[in-house]
């Protein structure tokens, strides 16, 4: 269930999805995604679909992972320090430290954050600093960012990641109570006003403030 036939199906879905970007495809077919699961789970990698990582938390679809880094990319010139919300399980960290320069990424959930460090160094990817912290502040000694995607949604976009937007920089953030949500793209134009374009209905885990 991990064969190389595994991953070819996965990103031919996402091509019928509509994913066009070929170099977000050929990262993720390249990358082991049932590395990121515990191995009782880790035959269903390959699924188009939402799977456990423990503590209430999920590793996203195929599609939402593509379709968000993708935005990311065709939205920015050249993307090169990207912040990103939710580490998880690491893996759209590990596909993002794969196409951009840098990248920071902040988890409240301690040993999530432990095993996602663990999981990126085995894929040699050491271009990510890691933050334990509440993801809803950002990383701001270390903005601005070219780009910024969050892996859970607030109920409303902070307006402390709005602030650590570079000229140019993108976005993308999943918004709205569990019931409804969607795909958010905020983009701050060269003369400092921000952009917003509604993608598409999405269903991420909230954003909740604090640590645990």
């Amino acid at each position: 269930m991990t064969s190389r036939r595994t991953r070819d199906r996965m990103i031919q879905r996402l091509e019928e999805q509509g994913i066009r970007n070929q170099r977000v495809l050929q990262i993720m077919a390249n990358t082991p995604r049932h590395w990121f699961l515990d191995e009782a789970l880790s035959h269903r990698a390959y699924e188009d679909t939402a799977l456990p990582i423990g503590y209430g938390q999920t590793l996203s679809q195929p599609y939402i992972v593509a379709r968000m880094t993708e935005l990311l990319l065709d939205n920015h010139a050249a993307p090169r320090r990207v912040l990103e919300i939710g580490t998880g399980s690491g893996y759209q960290t590990s596909i993002l430290a794969q196409l951009v320069e840098r990248v920071w990424t902040v988890e409240r959930i301690r040993p999530l954050q432990n095993k996602a460090q663990r999981r990126l160094g085995r894929l040699k990817l050491y271009n990510v600093q890691y933050k334990y912290a509440d993801g809803g502040f950002g990383w701001p000694e270390h903005g601005p960012f070219d780009g910024i995607i969050s892996t859970a949604a607030p109920a409303e976009i902070p307006q402390d990641l709005l602030s650590q937007l570079a000229p140019e920089g993108v976005l993308i953030i999943p918004v709205g109570p569990d019931s409804a949500q969607n795909l958010v793209l905020v983009k701050r134009e060269a003369d400092g006003n921000l952009r917003r374009k509604v993608i598409e209905p999405v269903r991420f885990v909230p954003l909740l403030p604090g640590v645990s």
